[in-house]
């Protein structure tokens, strides 16, 4: 896989990972915080372009599940620090460098798979 297609799919799995937490996290503020049920509203629509840009991978979709968890994981971190405010400690950054790690190896070999 080429250094451009690697960049271009980890975007691509950032991106998802984005949509499927507005997904999630949308209700949760519904019931939980007492948020708006119109909450609701946006977040289907975020959790049906998390299920359509799952489509736009460019391999089998149990690879792209499981190396898209290690992208979700840097995301989700990043999420709750950016959104929720909560201070990252060093084994949030090096269990996020360790799964991008195996992210990247299970990615390698997309195209020898293929």
């Amino acid at each position: 896989m080429t250094t451009w297609l690697f960049c271009q799919t980890s975007a691509l799995m950032a991106l998802t990972a984005v949509a499927e937490i507005v997904g999630c996290y949308l209700p949760y503020l519904w019931l939980k915080k007492s948020g708006s049920p119109w909450l609701l509203v946006p977040a289907a629509l975020a959790l049906a372009l998390f299920a359509w840009l799952l489509t736009l991978h460019p391999a089998a979709s149990g690879r792209v599940y499981a190396a898209y968890g290690g992208v979700y994981i840097v995301v989700a971190l990043l999420w709750l620090r950016w959104v929720e405010g909560v201070t990252l400690q060093m084994t949030d950054w090096l269990g996020a460098g360790i799964a991008l790690i195996g992210m990247a190896v299970i990615v390698s070999g997309w195209k020898a798979a293929a």
